[in-house]
């Protein structure tokens, strides 16, 4: 059985894998398209939105990075497994990502001080629009993929996708813009497409720190009045959370009736650590410690947590 289940989990990790080079693939051909356009035409909106889309193709090799590594079992020196490199790389990603976000901003302030019109064609169009037709796909796909496979690192990656239609979307507004006389809106363009790609890292560093620093994930009254369904269950407390999307850890403090077996026992954690499987899909590991009640529980006093 236990066999069973490991070969699951590695041929879902390989089907991820599989979408996400696809995606990846489509990702990079998207992003040299515009960058080599852009830089050729001059015209700063499209080359910035090239490189957001390059990091669409950061983000899917941060995921490959992290599906090969995940899928790794605990060991020795990794008794929690190694969900956690995932989480580093993505902070390390997400520097570079402002990184990305400065050197757009410096070319933007620069474009203002020394104006220079794009040139723009009916080619500049047509190279918007059909990036954006292919990112819409590949969004639509790769999302219908990770709700097939339980996969949350493919339907984050499809949301992050799924922003450069919007980046997209203000080029063309630029693009217009610059052919009607108004040239000094592509560096402005470039500007509201950097401070996208700071609120990208931003949000990236904000998710990642909640899993390094080891911050709750599910509210423990909420886990409480979960567990308290539970027969044979008097209370429960002391419940902690942490862990990453995906890989959500509990532990908690089981209180059961003072002459229960121990086997007896032991059915009910099993039963509670099921049920909170099944309620959270992100949870992945529950830890419980038994206690004996030596009272009869008293309504809301018998399920207080700390």
């Amino acid at each position: 059985m236990q066999c069973r289940g490991v070969r699951s989990t590695l041929q879902k990790f390989k089907k991820v894998q599989q979408v996400l080079i696809y995606v990846l693939l489509l990702n990079l051909a998207v992003a040299f398209t515009k960058i080599i356009y852009g830089t050729l035409t001059s015209t700063l909106s499209m080359t910035a939105d090239g490189y957001h889309s390059l990091f669409d193709g950061v983000s899917n090799i941060i995921g490959l990075a992290g599906s090969f590594i995940g899928a790794r079992p605990p060991d020795l020196e990794h008794p929690y497994g190694h969900r956690k490199y995932e989480t580093v790389a993505s902070i390390f990603i997400a520097l570079l990502l402002i990184f990305v976000g400065v050197e757009i901003l410096r070319s933007s302030l620069n474009r203002f001080l020394v104006p220079s019109a794009p040139e723009v064609t009916v080619l500049s169009f047509l190279v918007i629009l059909g990036t954006m037709c292919i990112n819409y796909l590949v969004t639509r796909y790769e999302y219908k993929q990770g709700e097939s496979l339980r996969s949350q690192v493919l339907i984050a990656d499809s949301m992050h996708t799924k922003s450069d239609i919007y980046v997209s979307l203000s080029v063309i507004v630029s693009l217009a813009a610059v052919e009607l006389g108004f040239s000094l809106m592509d560096p402005l363009i470039a500007v509201v497409i950097s401070f996208l790609i700071f609120r990208a890292g931003y949000t990236i560093i904000k998710e990642g720190s909640r899993a390094l620093l080891d911050m709750s994930r599910i509210e423990d009254k909420e886990i409480c009045n979960l567990v308290m369904r539970v027969e044979g269950v008097k209370g429960c407390h002391k419940i902690r959370t942490r862990g990453s999307m995906g890989d959500i850890k509990v532990d908690m403090h089981l209180l059961v009736q003072s002459d229960m077996s121990l086997e007896d026992a032991h059915v009910i954690a099993h039963r509670v650590s099921k049920k909170l499987k099944n309620e959270y899909k992100d949870i992945s590991d529950v830890v419980i410690h038994l206690e004996p009640s030596f009272q009869q529980p008293q309504g809301s006093n018998s399920k207080k947590t700390s």
